[in-house]
């Protein structure tokens, strides 16, 4: 391949201007899984790189009230929070998303789980004498207490947990509904029934994009998702042992239940969104993790891999600010003229 022209550092840092990162967790955590930047350090450095926005996720809380705390506290920048239904808000839980509704800065997502979904939880586990076991086989109190009260998305007609909640977010337009960390087909019924029940904005999570087929991403994009490709998923961190969720430290797994990282890497994510289309697409960082950058430097090395791949400064653009600007409501902001190419 011949590199492309215009490449630079003062490049990627532009493309930066205006930018959203819709992924990004920045502490507060478990001691066993130390943050990189708190929300205020996160806010901070993004706006002055000149990001428009980013979206606080976390596993324990409802970050819109860190979204409610930090936009008091960093002006000049936008930032919203939402709720993931983890077993800590007792899963499949509408009265969760009723209040997150209400709460701090109002929720602008729902996610369906992160290490609380079925599917995620029921791979968990690390290597004993050469074999990967299960935590479910290694503990019987965890899946009595996390994997018994975990996430799934049931094929047919759903629950009335889960039909509640999705006509909570088919009644509030504003917020969008993340797939989280189910599985590929999980993703493809919660597709369905959006646009069965009328829900404005879906989200497919990197979490289901890194491990479905393109034929199947190209399913969801032409339902009206948007594919979400994340640094994180991708990085060289991927296989290491992190305590994410749980606070028995004995349930320390690898991460994302994989023994080893994602195949193709960034390459892979370049190939898929010039197949779907950069319209369709959303990239972020899910950075904050300590072993990682942080995530305004993480964008920039992720705009820094795809321009060397090829995918040209516009559909960064459209990567980074159009789709997140239409996934979050915000009216598009005029982006600054990219600089002149230097090679």
């Amino acid at each position: 391949m011949i590199l492309p022209a215009g490449r630079s550092f003062e490049l990627t840092r532009e493309l930066l201007r205006g930018a959203i990162d819709i992924h990004v967790h920045a502490g507060p955590h478990l001691f066993s899984s130390p943050r990189r930047v708190d929300p205020f350090e996160a806010a901070t450095e993004a706006r002055d790189a000149g990001m428009r926005a980013i979206v606080f996720m976390d596993v324990f809380e409802m970050s819109n009230g860190t979204a409610w705390l930090v936009s008091r506290a960093v002006p000049d920048m936008i930032t919203f929070g939402g709720l993931i239904l983890n077993t800590v808000y007792g899963g499949m839980n509408p009265r969760a998303v009723k209040t997150a509704i209400h709460y701090g800065a109002g929720a602008k997502f729902v996610s369906f789980g992160a290490h609380s979904t079925y599917f995620q939880a029921s791979r968990e586990g690390r290597v004993v004498d050469g074999k990967f076991v299960p935590l479910s086989e290694l503990y019987p109190e965890f899946k009595r207490e996390e994997l018994d009260r975990c996430i799934r998305i049931p094929e047919g007609d759903p629950t009335p947990e889960l039909a509640e909640i999705l006509r909570l977010l088919a009644d509030n337009p504003h917020m969008y509904l993340n797939t989280g960390h189910v599985s590929v087909e999980e993703a493809t019924r919660l597709v369905e029934l959006a646009e069965h029940y009328g829900i404005a904005k879906v989200l497919v999570a990197s979490s289901v994009s890194k491990i479905a087929t393109l034929e199947q991403l190209e399913v969801m994009a032409e339902r009206g998702a948007f594919i979400e490709f994340t640094l994180a998923a991708y990085t060289h961190t991927t296989p290491i042992p992190k305590t994410h969720y749980y606070v028995e430290r004995e349930y320390v797994s690898i991460d994302e239940g994989m023994e080893d990282a994602p195949k193709g890497g960034v390459k892979l994510v370049a190939e898929q969104i010039r197949a779907l289309g950069a319209e369709r697409c959303i990239i972020a960082t899910d950075l904050g993790v300590y072993t990682l950058p942080t995530p305004v430097e993480g964008l920039r090395e992720f705009i820094a891999c795809l321009l060397d791949l090829g995918i040209p400064a516009e559909d960064i653009r459209t990567l980074t600010k159009t789709n997140p600007e239409r996934l979050l409501g915000l009216p598009p902001e005029a982006a600054t003229p990219d600089p002149a190419p230097t090679n």
